[in-house]
This record gives structure tokens, C-alpha cells and sequence, in this order.
């Protein structure tokens, strides 16, 4: 038996693998193909690089995914106590400066004494000797994909998800937008506001429904993820459908006018400096020059100088209620973890937290297999949005998609008949 985990991947899942494994007394190889090879979305030579929005979603407990957030920094989860420290105006929300938050994840991790960084691609899986926790993200290489079908005996699926255009705020035009929150809940308001009256959206809507998108193959058009919908496929289900959704204008008075706007679009900052913005909700699969002349129909962005544009990419996932149990652990073989996006979960910070929870669960195999102690698995309970995902993905469904964190996948709670009965 090898005295080290191996974890193969340096994304959320995997760094915070890595981590818990770490503080734990025991040895990590982590695996990283970058800077050698990259995959289709990523870019940057930093562990940790979020590639889409820069937003951890909400900061409030009465939000699963807040909650979910409170439970792993109870945890000592060390992406969140990062997200934390690298994060940016965004009202009730935690966006974090993107570069910022990978810088610091990389160099805490390189300056762990039990934690090696590998910069190579990983494509064998020792199912034997190794305990390994399978961290690929959506983007899997060719070569650990045919490893992990080759290990898991079952065709992976595949969905598509896109990321937001990013905005250079020079650029924007203020004699439009304004700053300011839903119902005016936040006194130093951080997103800016781009308000539109009947007519503008009608002819903008119109313009997006028609514009053109980059061609999808066949199977790609029905492997589109619902939480994280283009906003074009969105729009083409009904002319309100994005103004009752990322579009709403409820809860907004046009400060300039004074007037509830008909519609409203909203830019979240993108980066600590404040000069980027991205367009909240608008993932998209428009062809780059679609997006230009598009989105620049929205008033405020007639001059816009889009810094990134939306992008659609291919994400992977495993069979997850077939293949694991509730630690993420691969139900015939006991040395095998996966986690993050690759399962099924869905979101930032879901992964972090399947990263923990395969990573403190990996400890207790590797204590077992060097016969420390008998193997006793950590499981979260249903209860906390940690164990609900954990519960989610391990369980049997015959029409399995992924899943962000969110109150309906926790326990239904059974309420205390309080009713008094009637004397008679």
C-alpha cells in the first residue's frame, strides 16, 4: 500500500481533495495537466480556475447554496476560507476576483509539505494499489475518459453548459445604467442596472431569437443542463419567459425616470479592480459576432466593449447513482473516489463540498488499508445540504441529471399535528 492519496485533478473538487487529505497527516500526488495541456475552456496555469461566472451564488443561510457555503466553512473548507478572502462586491451574493482566488489556492497548496504537485496529465488509473479520487471536472480529457469507462464499465453522459459575456465597465454607458439591488435591500449597491422599456426588449427579443448560434450536433441539443439554460434556448420557449427570469424588472424603480422599467439586465462585477462586468444570466451559445450586435442593442451597452464572450462547452458526468455510494465512493472498488462535476453535482460550490467529504472519506481508507483502525466512512446527514447532495447523487433514479444544492433535495420534514381537538 502506497503511504499517499492520489488525487487527479487541480480544480475545486480536487484542491480541496488535496487539502483535507493534507491537514490530516497523510501524503497527496496531486495531478495537474496544465500548463502542458489545457482543455477547451481553461486558460489560466492556476489550480483552482473558475471559468464561468465568478459568482459563489448566495451568502445567506435561507439559500441552499448559503447554507451549503456556512457548512463547509464549519468544515474548515480551504476554498471557502479563500472565496472569503478574495471576494468582491455582489450584494447578498459571494463573487470572488476570479485570478485573485486561483493565485491563492495554488500557491497554499504548493507551500503544503504533504502535498506534491504533479504538472502532468494523469491517464492511468491504478484501481489496485492506489486510493485515487477522480476530481476531471466537466471538461475530462479523451484519455481519462476512456480510463474512466474502461473503470466504470458504463458509458459517461454528457451536457453542455455556457458562460456569460464579460464587459469592460469604461464602457458602459451611465447616462442608462444605474447601480442599485432588487427592492433597494443593499446600501452600497454593486450591480449595475440596465433598464428597457417595452419597445427596446420587444426588438431586442426579437433580434435574439433570431440571431445565430454555432452549430450543435444532434445529441448536443437535448444534453442542455436547465441551470445553466443559453439564454437564446430560454427566450425561444415564449416572448416573457427571460423577462419573468434573469430579465425580471421586480423590485427596480428607474432612478432616472422614476418608472418601473419594462425589463432590466443586470452586470455583476467580475474583478477585484472593479473594470469587469459580466452579464448576469446571459450564458449563451450566440456566435461571437451575433453576441456583439445582439447584446449591444440593450441600452446602456450600445458602445459596449465585450472583454470575453459567452462560450458553450462540453461537460461530463458519470452514472453516479449506479457507480457510487453516498462518500463518493465507487461501490466495487473501495480505493476509487470521484468528485466534483463529474458525479452530477452542480455549481462551485457543490464540488468543493464533494471534494471534502471524498477527501476526508479517502483518510479513512487509507487508515484502514495501513490497518491504523477499522474503516469507519464519515457520512454526512441528510439533513445538511452536504449529506442531501451526497444522498442525491448515490441514489437510484433511472432519469439522473445533475444537481445544484437546494432545499427540495433534503428530507421532507413532517410537522407536528398542533390542531386541538374538539371536546364533545
Amino acid at each position: 500500500m502506497n503511504e499517499y492519496i492520489t488525487v487527479i485533478g487541480g480544480g475545486l473538487a480536487g484542491c480541496e481533495a488535496a487539502y483535507q487529505i493534507a491537514k490530516r497527516g497523510i501524503k497527496v500526488k496531486l495531478y495537474e495537466m496544465k500548463p502542458k495541456e489545457f482543455s477547451p475552456a481553461h486558460s489560466s496555469e492556476n489550480l483552482a480556475e473558475i471559468v464561468c461566472s465568478n459568482s459563489f451564488k448566495s451568502n445567506s443561510i435561507t439559500n441552499a447554496c448559503g447554507l451549503l457555503k456556512e457548512e463547509l466553512r464549519n468544515l474548515d473548507s480551504l476554498l471557502i476560507k479563500i472565496a472569503d478572502e478574495t471576494s468582491l462586491p455582489a450584494g447578498q451574493a459571494l463573487a470572488v476576483d476570479r485570478e485573485e482566488f486561483s493565485k491563492k489556492v495554488t500557491k497554499s497548496l504548493e507551500k503544503n509539505p504533504n502535498i506534491e504537485i504533479i504538472r502532468k496529465e494523469s491517464t492511468k488509473i491504478d484501481e489496485n494499489n492506489e486510493i485515487t479520487i477522480i476530481a476531471t471536472g466537466p471538461l475530462t480529457s479523451d484519455k481519462m475518459s476512456s480510463q474512466i469507462i474502461k473503470l466504470t464499465g458504463k458509458e459517461h453522459l454528457a451536457f453542455y453548459d455556457a458562460a456569460a459575456p464579460i464587459i469592460e465597465k469604461d464602457s458602459i454607458n451611465f447616462d442608462i445604467a444605474f447601480y442599485g439591488d432588487r427592492y433597494g435591500k443593499e446600501a452600497d449597491s454593486s450591480y449595475i442596472n440596465l433598464p428597457m422599456n417595452k419597445e427596446e426588449y420587444e426588438n431586442f427579443y426579437k433580434e435574439l431569437i433570431n440571431a445565430q448560434i454555432v452549430t450543435l450536433h444532434e445529441f448536443e441539443k437535448k444534453e442542455i443542463f436547465e441551470g445553466c439554460m443559453p439564454i437564446e434556448v430560454m427566450a425561444k420557449r415564449g416572448v416573457d419567459t427571460i423577462r419573468f427570469g434573469p430579465l425580471k424588472p421586480v423590485g427596480f424603480t428607474n432612478p432616472k425616470t422614476g418608472l418601473r422599467p419594462y425589463a432590466i439586465v443586470q452586470l455583476r462585477q467580475d474583478n477585484n479592480e472593479g473594470t469587469l462586468y459580466n452579464m448576469v444570466g446571459f450564458q449563451t451559445n450566440l456566435k461571437f459576432g451575433e453576441q456583439k450586435r445582439v447584446f449591444s442593442m440593450i441600452p446602456g451597452l450600445e458602445n459596449a466593449n465585450f472583454i470575453k464572450y459567452g462560450v458553450m462547452h462540453r461537460n461530463t458526468f458519470i452514472n453516479s447513482p449506479e457507480l457510487l455510494d453516498n462518500t463518493y465512493n465507487l461501490k466495487k472498488n473501495k480505493n476509487i473516489y470521484f468528485a466534483g462535476q463529474i458525479t452530477g453535482v452542480e455549481g462551485y460550490v457543490e464540488s468543493i463540498a464533494s471534494g471534502l467529504v471524498a477527501g476526508i472519506n479517502a483518510v479513512q481508507r487509507a487508515k484502514n488499508k495501513n490497518f491504523e483502525q477499522k474503516e469507519e466512512k464519515i457520512l454526512f446527514p441528510k439533513e445538511t445540504i452536504i449529506g442531501a447532495l451526497a444522498n442525491y447523487i448515490s441514489t437510484p433514479n433511472k432519469n439522473f441529471q445533475p444537481m445544484n444544492a437546494n432545499f427540495g433535495i433534503l428530507p421532507r420534514v413532517r410537522r407536528k399535528n398542533t390542531r386541538q381537538t374538539k371536546k364533545i
